[in-house]
């Protein structure tokens, strides 16, 4: 059913925490399934991803995608980082059951939500990059998960 790396990153997630002071910091979520992630970025001067980190609440598919999300964008440029997609983030897991596709998109958003927070928090347009749909609430955020 799931792939020895999915299996790996769920068992051993890499990057779990928060960054304190993060230049980014987006959270998504999907109703259908319950799942969350919030991603962190911490970003330099030059617009290289030095850390990235995750909370999720979710499946174990959940787990693994933002895991190798995490990996994915860390030491990517902004613009490299913004065209991770779910697929490849699937294709470096080894693929995902069907039911489980919705996870690594949620991941994708993950990335894009982090990378608006820190577009606007440096009152910077980053090319390519529209307003997350779903990103969640403060509200919701106050929720530990």
């Amino acid at each position: 059913m799931y792939s020895e790396k999915v299996m790996d990153h769920f068992q051993n997630p890499r990057n779990v925490g928060e960054i304190e002071n993060a230049s980014g910091v987006g959270t998504v979520g999907n109703a259908k399934c319950g799942d969350i992630m919030r991603m962190y970025l911490d970003i330099d001067d030059d617009g290289i991803i030095r850390d990235c980190k995750f909370k999720t609440f979710g499946c174990g598919a959940a787990v693994a995608t933002s895991s190798m999300a995490t990996e994915l964008v860390k030491g990517k440029t902004v613009q490299e980082a913004l065209e991770i997609t779910n697929k490849a983030v699937m294709e470096a897991l080894d693929g995902l059951p069907p039911v489980k596709v919705h996870c690594s998109l949620l991941a994708e958003e993950a990335i894009h939500a982090a990378l608006w927070d820190y577009a606007q928090k440096h009152d910077i347009k980053i090319e390519g990059l529209e307003k997350p749909k779903s990103d969640i609430s403060e509200e919701e955020d106050e929720e530990d998960y």
